[in-house]
């Protein structure tokens, strides 16, 4: 989904100017040097018939007033110079907002904006969204700094710090929710949605695939990809343990793929199975997605 952007509508609350905003200067009878002007950037400003710039970024409207008439005295082109600044338009604070969100969205941050704010912007999550929102803030050193904030808890509410004022210059990025394969004797063969996050588990899973089939295997498989390897590993477990609560449950990582053969001890290959995993939605394999 393409992300759109939003310009700050007029009248906006005062906060620091940056490069690139758009500032309106009226100085009282002097039409010449009344203008709208765009901070340069490396965060000056230009006014006619002024030799020096003036520096702009990290002043307040108030403050840029100030520094304009000290300028205008200090050349001598007025004596008591009235000046007002109003900022336009504000391109030095964009809080973009991405990933698994219904519309992709970047905006100025103008007035009080919160993460929650931000989300509301993008029209809110999307059915794939993770259980986790991932806040990159950016410092003036150059250096970067990534929160992970659950779901769950920031949309309960309860927890005012996971619900941060933003201040510009923020990257909110809502990683889509793992899915898990499952393939096999059960009802819906299909690719499931980690709606649960970590505590996503073969009973879980297994219920969203509808439950097995007659003449299922007691024993299933976990096909799993360690981190740099190239094939995934099989891990057998006690599945008619598990269902029959003799044995704990197994917790299930993204792009697990879940197997349960027959009876008979018929076996898809770790290859096919890896090809029904890729296939994901093709309806070749037998695969449907389910949300």
């Amino acid at each position: 989904m393409a992300q759109t952007s939003e310009t700050a509508p007029a009248n906006l609350p005062a906060q620091k100017i940056g490069a690139d905003d758009l500032v309106a200067i009226s100085v009282y009878d002097s039409p010449e040097l009344t203008r709208t002007v765009r901070v340069s950037g490396e965060g000056q400003i230009r006014l006619p018939m002024m030799k020096r710039p003036i520096e702009a970024a990290g002043l307040f409207p108030r403050d840029l007033e100030t520094a304009i008439a000290a300028a205008l005295r200090s050349e001598q082109i007025l004596v008591d110079p009235v000046v007002t600044v109003t900022v336009a338009e504000y391109r030095s604070r964009p809080i973009s907002v991405s990933g698994a969100v219904k519309r992709p969205v970047t905006f100025q941050a103008s007035g009080s904006i919160t993460l929650l704010d931000a989300i509301t912007r993008a029209e809110g999550l999307a059915p794939e969204a993770g259980t986790e929102i991932l806040l990159t803030r950016h410092g003036v050193d150059g250096k970067s700094a990534t929160d992970r904030i659950p779901v769950k808890a920031l949309f309960q509410g309860d927890q005012p710090g996971l619900n941060p004022r933003l201040s510009g210059g923020e990257e909110i990025r809502v990683p889509e929710a793992g899915r898990i394969f499952v393939a096999g004797s059960v009802k819906n063969p299909g690719a499931f949605t980690m709606k649960d996050g970590p505590d996503t588990s073969v009973l879980k899973v297994l219920a969203l695939a509808g439950g097995l089939i007659p003449f299922s295997s007691k024993q299933a498989y976990i096909y799993r990809r360690k981190a740099g390897a190239e094939a995934k590993d099989e891990i057998p477990i006690p599945l008619a343990q598990i269902m029959g609560r003799k044995s704990p449950d197994i917790p299930l990582a993204a792009d697990d793929i879940l197997y349960v053969p027959d009876a008979k001890g018929r076996r898809l290959s770790a290859a096919a199975l890896e090809r029904i995993a890729g296939f994901g939605a093709a309806t070749a394999s037998g695969l449907l997605i389910w949300h």
